[in-house]
């Protein structure tokens, strides 16, 4: 009896013992764990807040290339989709910093949209941030690209521009020279020196008002001018010419309201496509120039008797240097710059320019600017008053509406 008892004394004792020797290991092991510091990877202090403040598009990501942040820009540019880096040349950027350690700088053209179907020029800045983090930032460069593409080809362009002139002025010259003592020869080499040094004179002028055009800015610098006026003084520049060629100016209609803009840009707009009209129409036909206003937008149209454009052509009129006839503009003292300013002049004033055009039955350019909302241009209609077609003659409404749809929508 006694045995026993000491037997199952002994048992709870040592059960106690292990139940307590496994409570004091597990207290141990958690006293441990939450001794041990571990080092997480943490952004720099104030990282954020720096980023937020730089204006450009960021993207963060971690070692292995998920995005850890990114901003609204990132996405909008095309960089970023969900928790991931959408072009390979981003993660091969990344590695190189990874590996190396080091900071890359480099401009790059990447595809943009679902399918690709457009680019965006980005300069790519790519560093290391905090312990384990890669930094990337993108600047937006595709408007400067452009800019500098355009730039480019006008210098080359008027480069060779220039070189058809001076080299035909050369020649002449010496051919002068050649035939001294031929009087005829050298009267009719004569008249096409001057020919040529009015063109290269032309060619001068035209790129300088270009150049003058794209580095004024309207909106801050305009004012309220009647295009009534504008007009009027377009035609009194073109008269001299037209005579010339026995070509009737007529002007019909008014215009209800100014419009916000610099009257010399406008003038010359006009008149160079008033001088178009003439340069391109045969002798004794007419060119209409119809005003009017609508839903507080001046209109203006001009239609020749002229050759007409070609529907290939049409699309391209207004780039610099394009001619539809090489040939008939070196006639005619085309530069090929003149729908090009008249398409900045417009377009700087908040404005479009149309063509209709049919080869054998004329052209129409129908300009559309919008008028100014305050107060009524000194040129105010009579109530109730026609319309006038471009010819100068009172418009039917059968007419206006069509003239009008020929305008918005450039086809007849």
């Amino acid at each position: 009896m006694d045995s026993l008892l000491i037997a199952i004394v002994s048992g709870l004792v040592g059960l106690l013992l292990g139940v307590a020797g496994m409570h004091a290991f597990r207290v141990s092991e958690l006293q441990r764990a939450a001794g041990i510091d571990v080092d997480e990877p943490t952004m720099p202090a104030g990282a954020t807040e720096v980023l937020a403040s730089l204006g450009l598009a960021y993207i963060v990501v971690d070692t292995v290339d998920g995005v850890v942040r990114a901003n609204p820009a990132a996405y909008a540019f095309g960089l970023v989709r969900g928790h991931t880096v959408v072009h390979q040349e981003l993660l091969a950027l990344t590695a190189r910093v990874r590996a190396d350690g080091v900071i890359i700088d480099q401009d790059h053209e990447l595809p943009r949209g679902l399918q690709g179907e457009s680019s965006i020029v980005v300069h790519l800045r790519v560093a290391p941030l905090g312990d384990e983090y890669i930094l990337v930032l993108a600047d937006d460069r595709t408007e400067f690209s452009r800019t500098q593409a355009v730039r480019h080809d006008f210098v080359a362009n008027v480069s060779h521009e220039l070189k058809t002139p001076v080299g035909a002025i050369s020649l002449l010259t010496e051919t002068i020279e050649d035939a001294a003592d031929d009087e005829e020869a050298v009267r009719h080499f004569a008249q096409r020196l001057q020919r040529e040094s009015a063109r290269l004179a032309a060619l001068v002028q035209d790129i300088i008002e270009l150049s003058r055009v794209q580095g004024k800015n309207v909106v801050h610098s305009g004012r309220p001018v009647d295009l009534g006026e504008v007009i009027s003084e377009a035609v009194d520049r073109s008269t001299l010419p037209a005579e010339a060629k026995d070509i009737t100016i007529k002007v019909g209609g008014s215009l209800t309201r100014s419009v916000h803009g610099d009257h010399d840009q406008l003038t010359m707009a006009f008149r160079n496509l008033i001088d178009n009209a003439v340069r391109y129409s045969p002798e004794g036909t007419r060119i209409g120039i119809g005003l009017s206003s609508r839903d507080g937008i001046a209109q203006v149209t001009i239609t020749d008797q002229g050759i007409g454009i070609a529907p290939e052509d049409q699309e391209r009129i207004f780039e610099r240097f394009y001619r539809v006839d090489a040939a008939r503009s070196r006639q005619t003292g085309g530069t090929g710059l003149g729908l090009s300013i008249v398409k900045h002049v417009i377009t700087n004033h908040g404005g479009e320019v149309s063509l209709w055009s049919q080869q054998g039955k004329g052209s129409t350019f129908t300009v559309r600017i919008p008028e100014l909302e305050e107060g009524q241009g000194p040129g105010e209609p009579e109530e109730g008053a026609p319309e006038a077609d471009a010819d100068g003659g009172p418009r039917t409404d059968h007419q206006q509406s069509d003239r009008a749809r020929a305008g918005e929508g450039g086809t007849a």
